[in-house]
């Protein structure tokens, strides 16, 4: 059976996604990964791997009690796309157009499991950390206007 991390298909996801699992980050991510079950956090994957190439994440810790798994990980890759972020409602909120820079950013993922399967998810991540590496924070001039270009695009491809 794939872990979670080997998971690149949608019928991977299947064998460690219970059909009614929900992932608490999913609610800044596109409609599609507001769902429940293994469709919904395959399509946070496809949007993940939309904006960042190479995408990896080396675990550092875990820890297991009960029905809880933890995991402190680094996620890792490399912008190759625009990171779109979206409002509650599901519409565009942001665009950070891709800048092509490499980044490391520590995380720490708590899964509920049930079945031998993840039926929860949320996450604690150092965005800002994120954010400086690839280049987003302080933004310049010329990237608040790419980054509004990116936005349009973003809304026009969404509707």
């Amino acid at each position: 059976m794939p872990g979670i991390r080997d998971a690149r298909r949608a019928g991977d996801f299947a064998a460690v996604i219970h059909p009614h699992a929900t992932n608490r980050e999913a609610k800044h991510e596109p409609p599609a990964c507001r769902g429940t079950g293994p469709e919904a956090f395959y399509a946070t994957a496809l949007w993940l791997r939309s904006a960042f190439a190479d995408l990896r994440w080396e675990i550092h810790d875990e820890v297991a009690s009960a029905d809880l798994v933890v995991l402190h990980t680094t996620m890792a890759g490399r912008q190759v796309g625009p990171f779109v972020s979206y409002d509650e409602d599901g519409r565009v909120a942001q665009a950070m157009p891709s800048t092509g820079r490499e980044f490391a950013t520590t995380q720490t993922h708590w899964f509920r499991v049930a079945e031998g399967r993840i039926t929860e998810h949320w996450a604690n991540r150092d965005d800002l950390g994120l954010a400086r590496q690839l280049g987003w924070v302080p933004p310049t001039p010329r990237y608040l206007a790419r980054m509004a270009m990116a936005k349009r695009r973003a809304q026009r491809a969404a509707q």
